[in-house]
This record gives C-alpha cells, structure tokens and sequence, in this order.
C-alpha cells in the first residue's frame, strides 16, 4: 500500500470519527449507537453542529461549507445561516516556506524586489497568507504568498469529498435528490480558480476601473511587474477593517452614513457595473471614514448582463411596491424556470408574504427579512435560480448584516427606492433604447442568418434517421393508473355480461339433466357468476366515487 493511500486511509477514519462526535456518524457508517454515544442530536442544532464540524475538519472542508451557504435551493435555511459564519482562517505557514515560493515565482530574492518585508503575515488562510511590504519606489504593498502544498492538500481533499460524496448518495436515500457529485464538481472548479492569483488581480483591475471616478471607494492598484500565479502584490489600502473598528465613540449619524455609503456601494456594482463582489464580510471592508471606504479580497465576484441588471431593477421596483402579481414574471427574467401552470401558486405564495409588509412605511420594514423570506419561498417550492442570482442572495444578506450591526435602524429600502427609479429612468434615455433596439435588430439577424442552416442540419438528421423526439406528458403515470383500472373494468364488464349471455343460451336450449325450478342448473352456474361479477362492478364504482 502507498504512502498516499494510507494517508488517504487515515483521513478517512479521521472525517468519520469527528462526522460521529458531531452526530453525524450514521451518515459515514457508524452504528447508531455509537454514534449516538459520541453526540447525542439536540433538535435544532444540525446547522450549529455541522459549522463545528466542518471547521475542526480543515480549512478545504470550511470552503466546502461556504460553497454549501450559497445553496439554499438544496440546503435548509437553519444549516445556511450557521454556514455563512464560517470563516476560511488557518494557521500561518513559516516564513522560510514563504520566501521559498516568492522568490522561486519572481527568480529573485526577496531583498532584490522589496526593501521592506514584514515576516509576520497581517492574515492566513487556507491558500495563502498576507505579508506587508514596501517596493524600492516607496510604495506600501501588502503581498500575497500561495502556501507551498496548497494545490497538492487541496487535491488531496477534492479526491476524499468525491469518495464521501459517492458514499453518501449510495447510504443515505434522502439526500437522492441533490447531485452530491456535481456540488463536488462546482467546489473543485471554484477552488482551483481561487488558486490561480492572475483571476484575483484581473478581478481588482476590474474595480478598479469600476470605482475609478469615485472618490469614496478605495481599490488597490496591482503591481503586475512582481504578480504571477501564486504571488500577487497590490496597493496597501489604508483604514481599519470593519471587524476590528471600535464604533462606541461613533454617532449614530455617522454609524448611519457608514451604511449607507456600503449600501450604495454594493448598489451600484449589481445594477451600474454588474460586476460584484461576492464576499463582504467585515474583514473585506476597510473603513477610512464615514463616508469612504477600502475593499480588499477580490477572489469571489459574481457578474450580471446589461439584461440581468435591468431584470434585478425591475424585480426591486415591484418590492419595493408591493406588487405580488409582477413578481413571478420578474424571477423568470431573472432565469428562473418553472412550470406555467405552477406561476399562480408562485404568485399566491409570494403575495403572502408581501401582505405581512402591506401597510407598514418603508422605513419599518426589515429589508433581510423580507428578501429573505421571498427568496425562501422560491426554494421551498423547489425552483432553481442559476448560481449568479444564488451568489447575489448570499452577498446581499451578508451585506445586510454588516450594516445593520452598524446601525440597527438603517433600512437599505430607504436608499434603494430613488436608486432603483432613477435607474429605470435612464433606461429610457435615447442612447439606452437605441442601444437595446441595435442589440435586437443584432439578435434578429443573427437568427434570420443561422435559419437556413438549422433547418438543414434537421433535414439532414431526418434524412439520416438521427432525429428523435421526446414527449412529456404531466401526470402520464396517474392518467396511465386510471386508464388500466377503466380497462379492467371494461374487461370485467364484457367477461360478466358474456357469462349472462352463456346461461341464458344454455338455459333455452338445454332441457335435460338437472334442473332447478324448471331452469338446467348448468345455466345457472355461470349467470351466478356473472351476477356475482356486475354486483363488483357496481359496488366498486359506488365506491370510487367517479361514476
């Protein structure tokens, strides 16, 4: 056996033996006794439990769990916000393993491309770690440094969530529904993304650009000349972290304006530039002031089309008033699919919860809870939205609660209302309507040209016998069911009324042997049967109901 695979061995035992101190242990095969010895389950704990669990397994294990926060389609809402506080922190790696992987990636020492060089990184994680710095130009960077065997400990623990993906579908049938692979799948590819630091530069390049004309919004510049795929040097951004800012001394004015400046910040990436960042928790956000603030940690960003953009303005507006009835048609603009037929019961469900807020002014109303509640609703009616607007709802409640920790009266709908208008506004704009009429005229020509060819690709499959066409029938099991009991019926009918018939032909024409009452006892036989048969027949369609 090699090396590897014991240790793989002995992973395995170790993520079973804390799967049972959790209570989870009848999930990885252990008996329920003992696993119930090590942890016995306290009703209303499995989200609290599970955070434990998965951050005494390791830092690969937490990302895992924070993918699973962006999930509330397939994951309960208890376990969700027990997810979203887990926080991706390890313990730092030695500075000799550091300056091995900064100077093997920049060919020179570190004393050849910094004079100054902090030993002591200001943060760890699981990938890397954060060292302050300074350039022979005088500039203050800070420098992140990929830890020697991330990629290696990262595979290694990818290859260990596919084999206990695949065990779990197999033992545990009430986890069928949910592709326990393919969540593996996406974790494997948003990982390995977050191991190449180019993404994470071009991502800060990005806000950069974004928040260039915005002197309220910090984003550090990167030094591309010492960036690669595992070392990235960017701009040191002053201010203190949100997590560490004392605000006992603040007003709650300024608490308040501190607020706002992070809602309309986040406002105008998702419906101005499309391009978010997806990780605002508190030590992502540097405070300069009550007004200005830096952003750092550039490694989760989602995107939205020009089109998404004007889909989410729009579902806003129609919260924003109330309006139940537009809302199914504004989460289909958003990509959210579902049956037509079921578009009633979306719109009835959602009405329910708008009708709790109905009468309240703008500023009472808690605006998590309210977007929460809408996009629970979606998920207990098991509708998938795709993972950008997924992404988004994550982003937004932590958001919401960064601020709200800053200023518990601070409702984001106060700053939302004459920012969704003003955005529908411009969307009437000259420019704006040409530009979405070119962008039409674009996609009718694209489709009059592509026609033809689609047309001979079908003809080609007919002529080849390649074509194929599928039927989906709703309910096709039920209305098969009721069809075979009519058709039993219907035989049952036939076999009754023939059996009639029989007696009465063999009762005419039969005029020896037993008789009963004057009538061949070999006729009565079947015509009992028969009798028998339609008097089943009857009490069975009495029955039924259906008749």
């Amino acid at each position: 056996m090699t090396s590897e695979r014991r240790q793989n061995l002995a992973r395995v035992r170790e993520i079973a033996q804390v799967a049972a101190r959790y209570g989870f242990g009848q999930l990885l095969g252990r008996s329920s006794r003992r696993a119930a010895a090590d942890a016995p389950e306290v009703p209303g704990t499995r989200g609290r439990r599970l955070r434990d669990m998965l951050d005494e397994l390791g830092p690969t294990f937490v990302k895992f769990g924070q993918l699973l926060s962006t999930r509330p389609d397939i994951v309960p809402a208890d376990i969700v916000d027990e997810l979203r506080q887990l926080q991706d922190r390890a313990r730092p790696e030695s500075f000799a393993n550091i300056r091995t992987v900064v100077e093997g990636e920049l060919g020179l020492t570190i004393e050849q491309v910094f004079t100054e060089f902090d030993e002591l990184p200001i943060a760890a994680a699981s990938i890397g770690q954060v060292h302050r710095a300074r350039l022979p130009s005088g500039d203050e960077v800070v420098v992140k440094v990929q830890r020697p065997d991330a990629e290696r400990q990262i595979n290694a623990d990818i290859q260990l969530l596919y084999q206990l993906a695949r065990m779990l579908k197999d033992r545990v049938g009430r986890l069928s529904f949910i592709d326990l692979v393919g969540l593996v799948d996406e974790f494997s590819s948003s990982i390995r993304r977050e191991l190449d630091y180019g993404v994470e530069a071009h991502n800060a390049d990005t806000f950069r650009r974004n928040f260039g004309q915005d002197p309220h919004v910090d984003v550090p510049k990167v030094f591309w000349r010492y960036t690669t795929g595992r070392v990235l040097v960017m701009e040191r951004v002053q201010g203190s972290s949100l997590a560490q800012l004392e605000l006992e001394g603040w007003s709650e004015e300024d608490r308040r304006r501190l607020a706002t400046r992070l809602a309309e910040t986040w406002m105008q990436m998702v419906f101005v530039h499309g391009f978010f960042h997806a990780d605002p928790h508190q030590a992502n956000i540097l405070i300069q002031g009550p007004d200005d603030i830096g952003l750092v940690d550039f490694g989760m960003v989602g995107a939205l089309s020009q089109r998404d953009r004007e889909a989410a303005v729009g579902l806003l507006i129609d919260v924003l008033d109330l309006n139940a009835d537009g809302l199914p048609r504004r989460l289909r603009d958003l990509g959210l699919r579902y049956p037509r037929n079921r578009e009633q019961e979306l719109a009835d469900q959602l009405a329910v919860v708008l009708q709790r807020y109905s009468g309240q002014a703008m500023g009472e109303i808690d605006a998590r809870a309210m977007l929460s509640e809408i996009f629970q609703t979606v998920y207990r009616l098991q509708l998938t939205l795709p993972t950008r607007w997924v992404m988004l709802d994550k982003t937004l409640a932590t958001l919401a609660g960064v601020a709200l920790q800053l200023s518990p009266e601070f409702n984001v709908f106060e700053s939302a209302r004459p920012y969704a208008r003003r955005l529908m506004a411009e969307r009437l704009r000259p420019d704006r309507i040409a530009e979405r009429a070119r962008h039409d005229l674009e996609r009718g020509v694209r489709v009059a040209r592509e026609f033809p060819l689609q047309v001979g690709e079908l003809l080609s499959e007919l002529t080849e016998g390649d074509f194929a066409v599928g039927i989906h029938v709703d309910d096709l099991p039920q209305s098969a069911e009721r069809i075979e009991r009519a058709m039993n019926r219907l035989v049952l009918g036939m076999l009754a009324f023939g059996l009639m018939v029989s007696s009465s032909i063999i009762g005419a024409l039969l005029h020896t042997g037993l008789s009963l009452g004057g009538f061949a006892l070999l006729a009565i036989v079947p015509g009992f049967f028969g009798f028998f048969l339609i008097g089943w027949l009857i009490v069975g369609i009495l029955r039924s109901g259906k008749w």
